[in-house]
C-alpha cells in the first residue's frame, strides 16, 4: 500500500502565511510527480502546483498562486512542501496532496492522492 499524509492546514487571516507537507509512505520505487490541488465549495478540484523528481523543468504553477506558493520536494524522503504566503480568501479549500508513483521497477505508474487537509483564510 502506498498512503500520502499531509499536515500543516488551519485558519489563518488574509495576508498570512501557512505551509503544507506532505509525506509518501509504503512500498514505492519511485516517484514522478508530486504536486498539491485544492477544491473549494461547489468548485471542481484544480492544480495549485506540482514538481517532478528533478532535472526535468520547472515547478508548475496555478497562475493564480503563481508568485505567492512555492512548492519544494524531498526525494531522499519522499515529501513535498507547499509554502503559502499572502494567503487571500479565495484560497480556501482542502488542499490535497498527490503523486504519480511507481511501487515497482516493472509496474505501472499511479496517481495516488492524500486525504485533504483543510485551509481558511479569513478577510
Amino acid at each position: 500500500q502506498v498512503q500520502l499524509v499531509e499536515s500543516g492546514g488551519g485558519l489563518v487571516q488574509a495576508g498570512g502565511s501557512l505551509r503544507l507537507s506532505c509525506a509518501a509512505s509504503g512500498r514505492i520505487f519511485s516517484i514522478n510527480v508530486m504536486g498539491w490541488y485544492r477544491q473549494a465549495p461547489g468548485k471542481q478540484r484544480e492544480l495549485v502546483a506540482e514538481i517532478t523528481s528533478g532535472g526535468s523543468g520547472s515547478p508548475n504553477y496555478a497562475s493564480s498562486v503563481k508568485g505567492r506558493f512555492t512548492i519544494t520536494r524531498d526525494n531522499a524522503n519522499n515529501t513535498v512542501h507547499l509554502q503559502m504566503n499572502s494567503l487571500n480568501p479565495e484560497d480556501t479549500a482542502v488542499y490535497y496532496c498527490n503523486a504519480i508513483i511507481r511501487r515497482t521497477w516493472y509496474g505501472n505508474e499511479n496517481r495516488y492522492w492524500g486525504q485533504g487537509t483543510q485551509v481558511t483564510v479569513s478577510s
